[in-house]
């Protein structure tokens, strides 16, 4: 049937499919970028010019699917339709079908050298454990679903914040996800991601990362690794997890040689299997600090912002003096061993406006910062521990809270 509701030239069009095939077109046209209405019309284009029926399309459950087409374009499709002895939803499920199989979906964007992002700040409780659990699971995300996005936040607005944490979902957009291959790193020997993942600390009596960078490896890395067992990563989600002998790492180090490339020379085997590797590190300005910025230096041939360092802080005055411990060890790094390191940027984490004037005038500080720049500001909700309660990742526990849509657009900012 058709309406007098109109959009420019087109008539609004209401028939029926299949929620499956539905899902497909709508997956399809936001992965090509392409209105859901002009993919209609090019698949009903296509099936009318075929010189013989298709396949039947099982349409059993089909649902109500509406659309805008040009009326000539419909009132010809349902002639034919009649011609070909299908019904209208048949008949418009086979040209869905047919555009889709002609329009396959785009092949996933892969950095040409793996992407190495060392989340840390030495200052523990702001939360570096849940944004790089977060922002791998964003980038985890399997490509043939959508996720809910806001790509265009603006961060000052939050200053003017009056306090309502619910989410505008009229500002969402749903987009594909990101599809990436990518391996979380616990490297902080308290275990905090591996325990909020569900998952088990390494035994003190196996292999572990500690025992790699030391040069005493009991096997191969990859062994340790374990993959997080959630459907909408679809299996592009591992961990490496802590085990306790981290807390001896410094020591161990201090008699390796080149103790600064140790973290490389432990990862370097499996870096062909991701294309993001992220360090939670520990709440340190020790020698294994010093690793893992070395680890995320730029490498040659390496683009700028590739790969570095994504500092986390909190809306208060204690992170900015640890700030500034931070950075200066990173810039004497930089300056000692002749680096390459980029910064990703400052991600506020846990803020709450409702906290009055420290909080806000703190957010401020923040991004009158323009090297590195604020690259995400995460409100303090209660989903986040829920899902560390239950032990699953917050974006397959609450996918479209408001923290799990922030932590989209963190990581399609740091890794444009």
């Amino acid at each position: 049937m058709t309406s007098p509701e109109t959009r420019g030239d087109r008539e609004k069009v209401v028939s029926k499919l299949p929620s499956w095939l539905r899902q497909q077109l709508k997956v399809r046209a936001a992965q090509l970028g392409i209105d859901i209405q002009d993919a209609v019309d090019t698949g009903i284009t296509a099936w009318r010019g075929l010189g013989s029926n298709l396949s039947p399309i099982d349409t059993s459950g089909a649902e109500s699917f509406a659309t805008f087409l040009p009326g000539t374009q419909w009132a010809g499709f349902r002639a034919d339709c009649k011609d070909r002895g299908v019904s209208l939803i048949q008949g418009l499920a086979q040209s869905v079908q047919v555009w889709l199989d002609t329009n396959p979906g785009p092949a996933v964007k892969r950095p040409a050298i793996v992407r190495r992002i060392v989340v840390c700040n030495q200052k523990g409780g702001v939360g570096k454990t849940a944004i790089t659990a977060g922002a791998g699971e964003a980038l985890a995300e399997r490509p043939d679903a959508l996720v809910p996005v806001r790509v265009s936040k603006h961060f000052a607005a939050l200053l003017e914040d009056d306090g309502n944490q619910n989410t505008d979902p009229l500002a969402l957009e749903d987009l594909p996800g990101l599809g990436q291959r990518v391996l979380l790193v616990d490297f902080d020997p308290q275990g905090h991601l591996t325990k909020q993942l569900g998952q088990e600390t390494l035994p003190m009596t196996g292999d572990s990362l500690t025992n790699h960078m030391a040069g005493d490896a009991k096997g191969e890395l990859r062994d340790v690794i374990v993959a997080i067992d959630e459907d909408r990563f679809g299996g592009d989600l591992h961990l490496l997890p802590a085990c306790t002998d981290a807390f001896l790492l410094d020591v161990r180090l201090a008699s390796v040689r080149a103790r600064e490339a140790a973290l490389e020379r432990a990862l370097a085997p499996i870096e062909a299997d991701y294309d993001v590797i992220l360090i939670d590190c520990p709440p340190s300005l020790g020698l294994s600090m010093d690793a893992a910025t070395y680890y995320g230096r730029r490498r040659p041939e390496e683009v700028p912002g590739n790969s570095g360092v994504l500092i986390v802080v909190q809306a208060e005055d204690s992170s900015a003096d640890a700030y500034d411990l931070l950075t200066s060890q990173i810039e004497d790094m930089r300056t000692d061993l002749a680096l390459d390191l980029d910064y990703l940027g400052i991600v506020v984490n846990h803020y709450d406006a409702r906290r009055g004037y420290i909080a806000t005038s703190s957010l401020q500080s923040w991004m009158e910062i323009k090297d590195p720049r604020v690259v995400g500001v995460i409100g303090d909700l209660k989903e986040q521990k829920e899902a560390v309660r239950v032990k699953r990742p917050l974006l397959a526990y609450a996918p479209r809270c408001e923290q799990s849509v922030a932590l989209r657009a963190l990581a399609r900012e740091i890794c444009k």
